[in-house]
């Protein structure tokens, strides 16, 4: 998967909500979005969205893919990926068939990978045996135990 850098550098059709900019209210469009700033309200990409350290996400959001190395405070709603960064933020909940949560990232919500194809049943559990209690000798105090017999 490509870097959010390498998305930003090469990207033709790139916005950027620079550091000073708040985006309040309905963000629609086609093409990739870097947030350095703050959006708030909806936002809705066919393409990508990039937060990165600096920005700020207080949305639901619904995207080809996201990148999150800000902060991100509502859903994520994505059709191919979500990744969160080591620096990534985010309380919500992430809805995408890939997602990618790097040690270090701070994650609080729920993830849904998808549902189950059609045709194919959920696998189930193995049930697992449980061990029974152990039932272990009392000693009374001040008795001796008894020694272990060794062979000869």
């Amino acid at each position: 998967m490509a870097t959010a850098k390498e998305l930003a550098d090469n990207a033709v059709d790139n916005t950027v909500v620079g550091p000073s900019i708040l985006i309040s209210g309905r963000l629609t469009g086609d093409e990739d979005l870097t947030v350095r700033g703050r959006v708030e309200g909806e936002l809705t990409l066919s393409r990508t969205l990039i937060v990165e350290p600096s920005g700020v996400v207080k949305a639901n959001v619904a995207v080809k893919n996201a990148i999150v190395s800000g902060v991100v405070v509502g859903n994520i709603n994505a059709t191919e990926s979500v990744e969160l960064t080591r620096e990534g933020r985010m309380v919500g909940d992430i809805r995408a068939p890939r997602v990618i949560i790097v040690d270090g990232a701070s994650f609080r919500g729920r993830v849904d990978m998808g549902d189950v194809e059609p045709g194919r049943l959920p696998a189930e559990r193995p049930t697992v045996a449980r061990p029974q209690a152990v039932t272990r000798p009392t000693v009374r105090p001040g008795a001796t135990p008894p020694r272990p017999v060794t062979p000869p």
